[in-house]
Parts: structure tokens; sequence; C-alpha cells
């Protein structure tokens, strides 16, 4: 990819929704008030700031842990990142860490290990609302089970001109059913194309201890197209180095992605034909032109 220049970003903001409010439990009042946000927020921006209790970021990664950044990407060349599977597992966990430090990093593991819980606790809490919000709460307990999590680590490199900004991972939608983001030190970076294709957000978060949840393709599709898979892209600029953490969850391999028969009807017609999530990961994955919602359409609309 040759880095180009960033286009212009409007000074929007982006729903912020409270996870740490007490009581945050299925059928509350405050479980109740929570899901609205959620869904209103996916529905119209397709992402939002958590704010989620306990989860103060001591994942100073760059500091704190001694993480050592590899495996550059093509074409890529402010990026670096490290991906885990199955994060949940400590063992997983602690046999990597073992892989990069013969010697052992205790820090390293024990930090990832119980930060990704956090992500993971908040994940449950969001699909299970958002389902619940569609009335397919019969498929809460299959939805969470067809998904398995990948924990992401990425740095992302300073310039030597602070005063040019670059593009540093050029526009995409994910495309797995959920994002769960967090940026260290407040630092700017992430941009978010409003649904009317109008206009780019700052996804500047308000405080260090706050994530960005983004809807992903296979979530639009499941739930019929109510939900919003934006668009974004990585903006690189001054000479300090971004640092972010990343829980992804992908669908488990041979799951057919498919709206159920109760979110479909005369008003929301059928959108899309159902589709093996790894074949429509290829299809996206060698062709940088086809990541966004328009190629999705293109892959699997009826």
């Amino acid at each position: 990819m040759t880095i180009s220049s960033k286009p212009l970003c409007l000074p929007l903001s982006l729903p912020v929704i409270d996870f740490s409010v007490p009581n945050l439990k299925p059928e509350t009042p405050e479980w109740d008030s929570v899901r609205a946000q959620v869904r209103k927020a996916l529905e119209d921006f397709g992402c939002f700031e958590a704010l989620f209790n306990g989860a103060s970021v001591e994942l100073q990664i760059n500091r704190n842990t001694g993480y050592s950044y590899s495996g550059q990407a093509p074409g890529m060349p402010l990026y670096e990142g490290m991906g885990i599977d199955g994060v949940d597992n400590p063992d997983v966990v602690i046999d990597l860490t073992h892989k990069v430090w013969p010697q052992g990093n205790s820090t390293f593991s024990n930090t990832v290990h119980s930060f990704a819980e956090k992500l993971i606790e908040l994940n449950v809490k969001v699909r299970t609302m958002v389902l619940e919000s569609f009335g397919l709460e019969k498929y809460v307990e299959k939805h969470l089970n067809s998904a398995k999590n990948r924990f992401q680590l990425f740095k992302y490199k300073g310039l030597d001109d602070n005063t040019d900004e670059y593009i540093g991972i050029d526009s995409h939608i994910d495309r797995h059913f959920l994002t769960i983001l967090c940026q260290n030190d407040v630092v700017d970076g992430l941009e978010i194309k409003t649904k009317d294709g109008e206009d780019w957000i700052k996804a500047k978060p308000s405080q260090d201890s706050s994530f960005l949840v983004l809807v992903g393709a296979s979530l639009h599709v499941l739930l019929n197209g109510m939900v919003h898979p934006p668009l974004h892209h990585v903006v690189i600029t001054g000479e300090k180095d971004r640092y972010v953490a990343g829980l992804f969850l992908r669908p488990i391999e041979g799951l057919i992605i498919n709206a159920p028969e109760e979110i479909v009807d005369d008003e929301h017609p059928r959108l899309y034909k159902p589709f093996n999530f790894e074949d429509y990961f290829t299809f996206a994955y060698v062709d940088t032109t086809k990541r966004d919602l328009s190629a999705l359409k293109a892959y699997c609309t009826l």
C-alpha cells in the first residue's frame, strides 16, 4: 500500500455508553436502558465508545509488558502486530509467551489474560443485548458459541515529520461479528466514516479506560442489515508510536451466516444469501478493494 494523505475529518463524536452502571444484569431496568442505547448506536453509527468498570488500562503495552512487535505487514510499513487465538485460555497465553520469551514473561502473560477477560465480558454483554433487542433471545447462546476470539496487539510507528498525517491502514469494514479496541494513552488514530458516507469521525476515546466497539460484516448479515458495519481506517500523525489492543470475534470454521426468519418480514425482506464465513474472508482478503459494504453486497446480496 502506498502511504497516502488522509481525507478531511470533521469534529463529530461517537455515542458513549456506560457499562459500569451498578446492577447491569439481564431483566433489570439498567440492562434494558443500556441495551436500547447499544441498538441505537449500532443502527446509526455501527460503533460506540464503551465505558467499562474495572478495565483501566494497565495495558501500557509499550512500557510495562516488555512486548516486542514483529511481523510487519506487506504494503503497510507503519504497522506491526501479533495475534493470540483463544486468549480466554490462560495456557494458550503462557505457551505463546514462552515461544517469544523462552525464559518466561509473567508480566506479559498475566496482563494480556486479565485484560482480555474484560474484553470478552464486554463482548458477551454487547452481543447478548443486540440479539435481545431484535427479539432473538432464543438464539443468544447459539450465537455466543458460534464465534472464536482472537486477541491482537498492534503497533503503528510514528512519523519522522510530525506535521503530516498519513493513512496507516486503508479504509475497510471488519469481516467478523464484532471488534473491541482499546487505544493506549488516549492517542488519536482511528477514524470512522458516518453511515451516510459524507464525513469521517475521529474516534478519540474520552478516557484511557474505555473501549471502542464496532460491528463487523458477519453481524450485519446475521441481523439482516439492521446494524451497520462502519468503514474505518487508521491515521498516523506525529512522532509518537500508537499502541492498540483488540478482541476480534470471528465466526467458527464452517459456520454459515444467515439471518433468522424472525428478523425477516415484508418490511424487512431478506437482504443476503447465506454464506460461509471462510469463503467471504478469502474473497475480501485476496483483493483489498473488496473490503467495504458495497463489496459485501456484491458478494452475497439477493
